[in-house]
């Protein structure tokens, strides 16, 4: 068996999963008009600047602060019931072009992103990827987030995940494609034979001219609504965790606050369930 693992944020769609949830996620009361507002100035910033692992960090941190409390199956609904809306105006032709093409050749697909499983799960049924890992939070007793994580699957996490399903599907990693655009991907991006730079960043960019990966650029959108149907409204079954349902734009816009109240101190400163193949 062998398989090919996409990053989700700026790989598969053009921008943060969780962002774009910012709006369903508002209607709901989960987020304030203000919040998003700075979220998607951050993410801005984000998306140019990058991110280390320094910056990871502090977004966990900020949001396991921001999502505790919430309750898990209220916003795996949010997320099943917008769907449609969020997905399709971001979704990238070429990385849904790939999935068809190693579904051809008899691959499993499979999504690995630092997103929460109530995001990562119900985008991996939407687009028919056979199987998918994500970052599961901790839940208390009444279903809520405690602000602690069972699973973070970033860096060196995502490399575990994926050799762990390898270890149990009997995937050949070696014969095995991994695609990303962040530095912080490449021990994901090392664990298989066929490594691809999608929309690298800088770092990443670097490292792929140095070891003559394969780099490729995503820019078309796709009309979803020709190639997958729309599934039903009402909960998801993927109940893992959020514990990153804020997204990386919300947790950026406190790291962008942070920076922004430091520079006014000293001026000059500044301070992302296994299913069985679906062959063609």
């Amino acid at each position: 068996m062998e398989a090919a693992f996409f990053d989700l944020d700026k790989t598969i769609i053009a921008k943060s999963s969780v962002l774009a949830f910012g709006k369903p996620f508002y209607r709901e009361g989960l987020m304030s008009r203000r919040t998003i507002a700075r979220a998607m100035y951050a993410q801005v910033v984000f998306l140019l600047v990058g991110a280390d692992e320094a910056k990871m960090e502090k977004m966990r941190e900020a949001m396991l602060s921001l999502t505790r409390g919430w309750n898990q199956e209220h916003v795996a609904s949010i997320v099943h019931e917008a769907l449609d809306e969020v997905v399709v105006p971001i979704i990238f032709a070429e990385a849904l072009e790939l999935f068809d093409a190693h579904h051809a050749a008899g691959r499993r697909v499979v999504i690995v992103s630092s997103a929460p499983a109530e995001v990562v799960g119900p985008l991996a049924e939407y687009l028919r990827a056979d199987d998918w890992i994500a970052t599961r939070a901790e839940l208390d007793d009444d279903g809520n987030y405690t602000g602690r994580l069972a699973f973070y699957a970033y860096g060196p996490h995502k490399a575990e995940a994926i050799r762990d399903l390898a270890d149990r599907e009997h995937i050949d990693l070696g014969a095995s494609y991994a695609y990303s655009d962040s530095i912080t991907d490449l021990p994901m991006l090392e664990a298989v034979g066929h490594p691809v730079a999608v929309n690298p960043d800088k770092d990443l960019a670097r490292i792929a001219a140095e070891h003559e990966w394969d780099v490729r650029e995503f820019r078309r959108p796709v009309r979803l609504r020709d190639r997958v149907p729309v599934p039903p409204a009402g909960p998801t079954i993927a109940v893992s965790g959020v514990a990153a349902a804020a997204g990386a734009g919300v947790a950026a816009w406190l790291w962008w606050k942070h920076r922004h109240e430091h520079a006014a101190v000293a001026p000059g400163s500044w301070t992302r369930a296994s299913s069985v193949l679906k062959r063609p």
